[in-house]
């Protein structure tokens, strides 16, 4: 695990430096920074081998090309989405590196120790999409007094969201979630291959939802609220979606706008930091929110 994790923390400080500079790096400048940063980190220095084996691996491992041109390093330019994972993916990488080897962890950090149910599905299934093979599993229908039934897909995605893990696969040509938390006796079907359909966005499937609910049926609407300027704080930490447009941040009120399709995830969302929400429009979300607090007024008077 040490030698993996030095080489995580050399590919993360590659990625940084280069995505922190708008020209070429010299090569020798890169490996003089890398070696600095390693060493403060208690590791040893950088040869210009050690450099080029961890490009390839940015490359491989994160879709991050980065080329020797004009005497120098720079990363060529991606599609935003690349960037996005690649941010999610070492979101608390810092932290990994300040924890590492620090016998007493318990007594200053606290975790969640949070575990979704039914999480040891993952890693078959990420066997199953990484070698297309085709997965049979029982699934929970929590809608419909969970009744049980069989189902036989072809995975093609793992996604995250609110702590659950969602199954993205195709089910008679049709692409199709699953929670992973409602599957039940999962088997991998290693004798049987498919051909991964390569030609789909998954990030754009989600584009114009909240979280993992997209329902093509819902249009997209443009959305407006009005917090105080508390929750405003809050929200611009943390924005309620990417679509997030801040109209008015004053001491009197942080309005913003979002564009997005209104389905349950997104109406629970909002109802989550409601402290001093105000639903502008459109109005059949302001209805729908006031009649949900309505309904819980008259149950919890």
């Amino acid at each position: 695990m040490g030698k993996r994790l030095e080489g995580l923390q050399r590919m993360l400080v590659i990625v940084n430096k280069l995505k922190e500079s708008r020209s070429h790096i010299p090569v020798e400048e890169l490996e003089r920074y890398v070696t600095l940063c390693m060493e403060e980190r208690g590791y040893g220095g950088v040869n210009l081998r050690t450099l080029q084996r961890d490009i390839q691996d940015i490359a491989s491992l994160f879709g991050i090309r980065i080329k020797h041109e004009q005497g120098g390093y720079h990363i060529v330019e991606e599609d935003e989405q690349e960037w996005e994972r690649y941010e999610q993916l070492l979101l608390n990488f810092d932290l990994l590196n300040a924890l590492e080897g620090d016998s007493t962890l318990a007594s200053y950090v606290l975790p969640e120790h949070h575990r979704p149910l039914h999480s040891e599905w993952l890693a078959p299934l990420i066997g199953a999409i990484k070698h297309s093979h085709p997965v049979v599993f029982q699934y929970l229908l929590v809608r419909h007094d969970d009744r049980v039934t069989e189902k036989k897909v072809l995975p093609h995605f793992l996604k995250e969201s609110n702590q659950r893990w969602y199954l993205l696969a195709y089910e008679n040509d049709t692409l199709k979630t699953f929670g992973v938390d409602r599957i039940r006796h999962l088997h991998v079907l290693d004798n049987e291959h498919f051909r991964r359909n390569t030609s789909v966005n998954v990030q754009s499937l989600f584009r114009d939802c909240y979280g993992i609910w997209d329902q093509p049926d819902i249009p997209v609407e443009d959305i407006e609220l009005r917090y105080d300027a508390l929750d405003g704080k809050f929200l611009k930490s943390a924005p309620l979606h990417h679509s997030q447009t801040v109209l008015a941040d004053t001491p009197d009120e942080f309005r913003i706008s979002l564009r997005l399709r209104i389905t349950n995830d997104f109406v629970m969302e909002l109802l989550s930091r409601s402290r001093s929400l105000e639903v502008l429009r459109p109005l059949h979300l302001r209805e729908r929110v006031r009649q949900i607090y309505a309904d819980a007024l008259k149950r919890n008077s």
